[in-house]
C-alpha cells in the first residue's frame, strides 16, 4: 500500500522559513517523480514544485521560485520542501504526491498527474 506522510508544518511569521517532510513507503520510490502541491483556504489546489527521481531535475511554480527548494533523500525515501522568506499567501494545506508519469516534451521535462496524495500538513504564516 503506498503511503505518504507529511509533516513539519506549523506556524511561522512572514519572512520565515519551515522544512516540510514527506516519508514515502510501499513503493519503490526512486523510481518515481515527486510534487508539493498546495490549497489555500477557499481556494483549489496549487501545483509548487517537482523533482525527478534521482533529484537532478526540480522544478517550481513562479510564485516560489527562488523561495522553496524541493529535494529528496533516496536513501530514506524521503521528499522535503525547503521554504523561506514565507508570505501571509503561503498559508495552506501542503501536500506531497506521488507522480503519476513524466515525460519529454521539446526537450523539456514534464511531471504527468499525481496518484497518490499524503494526508497534508497545514502551514500557516501569520505575525
Amino acid at each position: 500500500e503506498v503511503q505518504l506522510v507529511e509533516s513539519g508544518g506549523g506556524l511561522a511569521q512572514p519572512g520565515g522559513s519551515l522544512r516540510l517532510s514527506c516519508a514515502a513507503s510501499g513503493f519503490s520510490f526512486d523510481n518515481y517523480a515527486m510534487s508539493w502541491v498546495r490549497q489555500a483556504p477557499g481556494k483549489g489546489l496549487e501545483w509548487v514544485s517537482s523533482i525527478n527521481w534521482n533529484g537532478a531535475i526540480t522544478m517550481y511554480s513562479e510564485s516560489q521560485k527562488g523561495r522553496f527548494t524541493i529535494s529528496r533523500d533516496n536513501t530514506k525515501n524521503t521528499v522535503y520542501l525547503q521554504m523561506n522568506s514565507l508570505e501571509t499567501q503561503d498559508t495552506a494545506v501542503y501536500y506531497c504526491a506521488r507522480v503519476e508519469e513524466t515525460y519529454y516534451r521539446a526537450g523539456n521535462y514534464c511531471i504527468g498527474g499525481m496518484d497518490s496524495w499524503g494526508q497534508g500538513t497545514q502551514v500557516t504564516v501569520s505575525s
